[in-house]
């Protein structure tokens, strides 16, 4: 499809841009928002568990994930319908709504829409072989499915409140201590920053909502608060 017109894998080491430029036939993600991904996926490299994205498109996310995830025997899990995005509902907000009826957006996308043959070709460029495709609606493939070892890093981008939720409910309990949670539309869709405060709040968690410098939002599954921080830095600190 696309794989012999762009550079070549880039190896683990490479840079965000550089991995941008590797990837980008494959991704809607803007280069700076892109590169900071890649920045965060790097503090797991030493995190065990496996890599779960929700919301694939054509898969250029998680494979450049997996180019600086290499050699860590991870697999890598792509939940997609591969038939868009489904019908905003009211709790998703005016905004999303009248994106889905308008059609005309620069990043539509045909509402996101794309064959799951361009996910598998993104993870073939990326070098990984190790990866499972969950083709099929959220509530209908997340479910009910243990991911063993547990989840280093859980990409969330479902853009709506119901898939952001049901992926949630399902994939949060299973993400390590110190694993990563990306949120990709939390700073653009109401639904989904709805989805995130629910669910925090229904579990009580006091995992605090974060962002990069470029408005990547994420979490780090059970980080101690600053003051904690400061109390355990103190405490191994020897006596003056």
């Amino acid at each position: 499809m696309l794989s012999r017109l762009f550079p070549p894998r880039p190896g683990p080491k490479a840079s965000g841009r550089t991995i941008y430029r590797a990837f980008h036939p494959w991704t809607m993600v803007s280069p700076p928002m892109y590169a900071d991904n890649i920045d965060l996926a790097r503090c797991v490299r030493d995190i065990p568990g496996d890599v779960v994205e929700c919301g694939v498109w054509r898969g250029g996310m998680v494979a450049g994930i997996a180019s600086v995830l290499q050699g860590q025997g991870r697999t890598y899990h792509l939940f997609d319908s591969f038939e868009g995005l489904p019908e905003a509902k009211d709790i998703d907000g005016d905004a999303a709504k009248q994106w889905q009826a308008a059609k005309t957006d620069t990043y539509y996308f045909d509402n996101c829409k794309a064959e799951q043959a361009y996910a598998e070709e993104a993870m073939a460029k990326a070098g990984e072989s190790r990866y499972r495709i969950h083709k099929g609606w959220f509530n209908q493939t997340v479910p009910g499915v243990r991911i063993e070892p547990g989840i280093a890093l859980l990409r969330l981008d479902g853009d709506w409140y119901e898939s952001t939720w049901v992926c949630l409910e399902a994939f949060y309990p299973q993400v390590v201590k110190g694993g990563l949670i990306l949120i990709d539309d939390y700073f653009i869709w109401d639904g989904c920053s709805r989805a995130v405060h629910d669910y925090l709040s229904k579990t009580q968690s006091t995992d605090r909502i974060r962002h990069t410098p470029e408005g990547v939002a994420y979490l780090v599954k059970g980080a101690p608060n600053t003051y904690e921080k400061y109390l355990a830095e103190k405490a191994s600190k020897p006596a003056a």
